[in-house]
This record gives structure tokens, C-alpha cells and sequence, in this order.
């Protein structure tokens, strides 16, 4: 009986601690969660709402997805006193190159703004360097790449090789054309080719504008090739050959940028500097039993947007000999 007793005793002090340390894991969580979110509004300590120079990053294939422009859009209200726009990008679809130019160039005017060519502005790529008012290459970067394709793979002869037909009913010859099932018909070629065509009108009429260049100049560089940042030097599609510290520079000499600020890194909150507090708010969560904060937000976001072919693209793709 006594035994019992003891045991009974045991787990009723075992279990007003494990009370005790899930109270703890909670309002270490809150607590965490608060100086991350007074961190990011730049109201708490490591604050990115202090004076500073905001560098956004873009890589990878351009969509125009939505974190992106709300990430852009949210430093216009910002206390950035400038932005540095790194770019490492072969481009994307146009619809996606115009969207993020479009926000590029609506912080630009709130914000004195600075592109610099990592390794890669072409196509899409180069559409957002130009949405800034100055471009900064490396003499080896590349650049350029202004033209436009539509690709859609035809897989037609494999599957006649595997003996599988594709039957349709259409309202029209051209709706869904070309579809990948069958050869390309002249007539939609052609409505392609005029979709491409203005595609590329409007990619040319942009680099006009922003580089004035002349049409002879502009002729002289869109033809889809890539130019080194010392070609495009001399091609008036830069501005100048150099890195970051010539990018803060031009905006400390030209644009009144203080000097010596600190260069901080713009990122959606998931990965911003206050992401070791809530790394830290998410383990006492798992310690506590509670499900993942990240997780429940993961379930709320969107989805990645997938890559797609049958939409046009300003995108560089070297060719490869056979």
C-alpha cells in the first residue's frame, strides 16, 4: 500500500513539472516570436529597421512569384537608406522578368538603387538589372542575352514508337497550339512567332529607355547573345566593372548614402537575422510536445512555382554541340 502510495505521490510531481516546463517551452516560444517580430519592424534589439544599406538577392529562375514582390514592395516603407540589388540570373518567363522589373523600379523611386552582376544577367535576368538606376559588373560576369523564345517539347515520335495516339476535339485549329503530340502546323508557327515578336519589341523598347542607347546600339546588342561585363562595358549595357564595395560607393558619392553603413541581407522572415530566435522558439515548441510553428505557417504559404515550358520566356540556355 505504502508503495502505491509512493508511486501515486511520484507521478503527480512527475507531472506538475512536466506542467511547469511546458508553461516554460510556450512563453519561451511567445517570448521568441516577440523580439523577432520587434527585430524585424525595427523596434527591438538586432533591429533591421535601423539605418542600413538593404541588399535583395536574385538567382535562380525568375517566375515572378509573390514573396519576392512583397519582399521588394515591403522595403519601400522601409528605414533602408539604399538598396543593393544582387543578381545572378539566366531569367525566366517575360511575364515574371516584367512583374519584378515593375517593382524593381517602383522601389527605385523611393529608394537610391544599385544592380550588381554577380556572375549572370541575362534574358529575364537582365530585364531586372536594368530596373535599377545603375548596374556594377565584374569583368567576367555575363550579360545581355535580350531576345525572347517559346519551347514546347514534341513528343510525337516516341509515341508512335510506342504505339499511342493522341486523339482531340478543338473549337478551333489553333487552340493549344503547338500541343507536343504532333508536328508544329504553319499557321500556328506563325501566331507564335508574332507572340514572340512583340515579346521581343517590348524587351528591345525597354533596354532603349533605361540604357539610352540608340537604335543602331540597340540593334548592335539584341541579337540573344551574352556579352562579358567588359563587353557590355563598351555596349553601354553597364555602367561600370566592379563588385559591391563599387556599388556602395557610387551610392555614397552620388546619391548622399551615408557612409560606412551596414550592408544587411533582405529576406522573406522565414530566413531574415532573426531566424536563430525562432529556430530557438521552434526546438522548446518540439520539447514541449507543440507542433511546429513553421509548420503551420508552411501549411498556410503557397507552393513553389513550377518552371513552364508553353509560356514565352526571356531566358538564356546555351546550346550544347552534339
Amino acid at each position: 500500500m505504502s508503495s502505491d502510495a509512493d508511486l501515486l505521490a511520484d507521478r503527480r510531481a512527475m507531472r506538475r513539472k512536466l506542467t511547469l516546463w511546458r508553461l516554460l517551452a510556450v512563453v519561451g516560444v511567445v517570448g521568441a516570436i516577440l523580439v523577432a517580430g520587434l527585430a524585424w519592424s525595427g523596434r527591438g534589439p538586432g533591429s533591421i529597421g535601423g539605418a542600413h544599406v538593404a541588399r535583395v538577392t536574385i538567382s535562380g529562375f525568375i517566375s515572378g512569384d509573390r514573396r519576392t514582390l512583397e519582399l521588394i514592395k515591403s522595403l519601400e516603407e522601409s528605414r533602408a537608406a539604399a538598396v543593393v540589388v544582387r543578381i545572378d540570373s539566366p531569367g525566366g518567363t517575360t511575364s515574371g522578368s516584367e512583374a519584378l522589373h515593375k517593382a524593381l523600379r517602383d522601389l527605385a523611386a523611393k529608394k537610391p538603387m544599385v544592380a550588381v552582376v554577380d556572375g549572370l544577367a541575362a534574358s529575364g535576368g537582365y530585364i531586372a538589372a536594368i530596373g535599377a538606376e545603375r548596374i556594377v559588373a565584374r569583368e567576367t560576369s555575363l550579360v545581355g542575352s535580350i531576345g525572347v523564345l517559346f519551347q514546347i517539347p514534341n513528343v510525337g515520335a516516341l509515341l508512335n514508337t510506342v504505339g499511342v495516339k493522341v486523339e482531340e476535339v478543338k473549337s478551333s485549329p489553333l487552340k493549344a497550339a503547338p500541343n507536343g503530340f504532333e508536328p508544329t502546323s504553319p499557321e500556328a508557327r506563325a501566331a507564335l512567332q508574332r507572340v514572340v515578336d512583340d515579346n521581343y519589341d517590348w524587351f528591345k523598347r525597354l533596354v532603349r529607355e533605361r540604357r539610352k542607347l540608340a537604335e543602331p546600339e540597340v540593334a548592335a546588342v539584341s541579337d540573344g547573345r551574352v556579352h562579358s561585363g567588359r563587353q557590355g562595358l563598351a555596349l553601354k549595357l553597364v555602367d561600370e566593372i566592379g563588385g559591391e564595395p563599387e556599388a556602395i560607393a557610387w551610392l555614397e558619392r552620388e546619391k548622399g548614402v551615408a557612409k560606412d553603413l551596414t550592408v544587411r541581407d533582405w529576406r522573406r522572415r522565414s530566413e531574415s537575422s532573426s531566424y536563430g530566435l525562432w529556430s530557438a522558439g521552434e526546438a522548446l515548441a518540439r520539447a514541449a510536445g507543440l507542433e511546429s510553428v513553421a509548420t503551420i505557417i508552411a501549411r498556410a504559404s503557397d507552393q513553389p512555382v513550377g518552371l513552364r515550358l508553353d509560356a514565352p520566356m526571356a531566358l538564356w540556355q546555351p546550346a550544347f554541340e552534339k
